[in-house]
């Protein structure tokens, strides 16, 4: 519509309808809406196509108008130098429809200039004009195009870093439930514990109140002997709260140095709670042996959770020479902890799949299936592997295999 309302302007300026312009600007209409048509409706293959014609014709249509109304003198002359900054910004990067408006804006003004002046440089001049506006325009579709290729790639990286920082949330997340179902399946040993300290403390605390009562029975020592019970068993108590505590506390994700005998340690005192009334514990784990990174709740999991497998397993079809063995050794600037147990073993069907999600032999309310899986996980972010086989003697072997420092020495 606007085009054809400056075909009043071209009326005061010629005095007269001239019927070349009128059909310039008419054809100027008409591409711009054939474009858009086949643009929106077409395929992308013609696209690029449709664009370069459209170009082409609105470049002609351009110098028709300025030919028809005065030419180098014409107040439309300033639409030919224009042409290819408007298409670059138009079509966003549009190099190629600054560079074609450029040439035939260039080449129209030549001849415009040649045929109204007869002098080359006046041609010159005026040509130099246009094609310094194309040459900028072009310079200008280049760092438009640098411009939105960082902005994509900071888009990514931002989609990137936000995505990573979801799923170590998540994978934190996931780690502390498994954490607190480890918890939920050591909760009946764990009561168990902690009423025999309560009952004898319980007794003890009657057997002080009735001594001293007049007339007193108990002499001073005996007295003394019973508070000295009753202290070892509150602070019984104190230390497994204070396990479970730590142990279910949400930790920092930060690998440091860690000594595996002391990581073994802290998962055997909760371990035991469970094991002690199904197997033998035999443990060897050097504290010589060389340091290793990690988290250490973390890998105080991953042990806890193999030790409470183990005695989950040796508890339905174990003997009363059940035994569970820990054992750590340093091989080829590796270290290595070795989870045993003389139970039945993995059968050939269900070694296969120990590490997948949500697989186990388990009941519903015995395990979640993750624990293996989430083990490995936990040991592959310190750079570790974790494996499973039978030992040849028979029954469960699980392998928690880690760097060593390069600055530590095996042992």
């Amino acid at each position: 519509m606007l085009i054809f309302v400056f075909s009043f302007v071209d009326i005061l300026l010629l005095g007269r309808v001239n019927p070349w312009t009128l059909g310039c600007r008419a054809g100027w209409a008409v591409s711009m809406l054939g474009y858009a048509f086949f643009a929106a409706s077409g395929s992308q293959v013609w696209e690029r196509r449709l664009k370069d014609l459209h170009v082409l014709i609105v470049s002609g249509c351009v110098l028709g108008i300025v030919g028809t109304t005065g030419g180098t003198a014409s107040p439309y002359f300033v639409l030919v130098t224009a042409l290819p900054l408007a298409n670059c910004l138009l079509y966003r990067q549009g190099r190629r429809a600054a560079l074609l408006s450029g040439a035939v804006g260039g080449l129209g003004t030549f001849a415009m200039s040649w045929w109204e002046q007869s002098t080359l440089l006046l041609a010159t001049i005026h040509t130099s004009i246009v094609l310094a506006v194309t040459l900028f325009s072009l310079h200008l579709a280049h760092q438009v195009r640098l411009t939105q290729d960082v902005e994509q790639q900071a888009r990514l990286e931002r989609a990137r870093r936000e995505s990573l920082e979801a799923l170590a949330v998540s994978e934190h997340r996931r780690a502390q439930a498994e954490k607190l179902a480890a918890i939920g399946r050591l909760a009946s040993e764990v009561a168990h514990e902690i009423n025999n300290p309560l009952a004898y403390v319980g007794a003890n605390i009657d057997f002080v109140q009735e001594s001293l009562r007049p007339p007193a029975s108990a002499t001073p020592a005996e007295l003394s002997e019973v508070l000295d019970q009753t202290r070892e068993g509150l602070l019984h108590i104190q230390r497994v709260v204070a396990d479970l505590k730590g142990f279910a506390r949400m930790d920092a994700p930060e690998p440091v140095r860690c000594v595996l005998a002391d990581v073994v340690a802290d998962a055997l005192r909760l371990a035991s709670l469970r094991l002690k009334h199904v197997a033998r514990l035999r443990v060897d784990v050097p504290r010589e042996l060389p340091e290793i990174f990690g988290v250490r709740q973390r890998l105080v999991q991953v042990v806890l959770n193999l030790l409470v497998n183990a005695g989950d397993v040796l508890s339905e079809r174990g003997g009363p020479e059940a035994a569970v063995d820990v054992r750590g050794v340093a091989r080829g600037g590796r270290v290595l902890l070795f989870i045993e147990d003389n139970g039945p073993g993995f059968s050939p069907e269900v070694l296969p799949h120990v590490f997948e999600a949500f697989f186990t032999t388990k009941g519903p309310d015995q395990g979640t299936g993750l624990g293996l899986s989430l083990s490995r996980e936990l040991v592959a972010q310190f750079g570790g592997e974790l494996s499973a086989s039978n030992r040849p003697e028979g029954g469960a072997r699980l392998c928690l295999e880690f760097p060593a420092p390069t600055d530590a020495a095996s042992v």
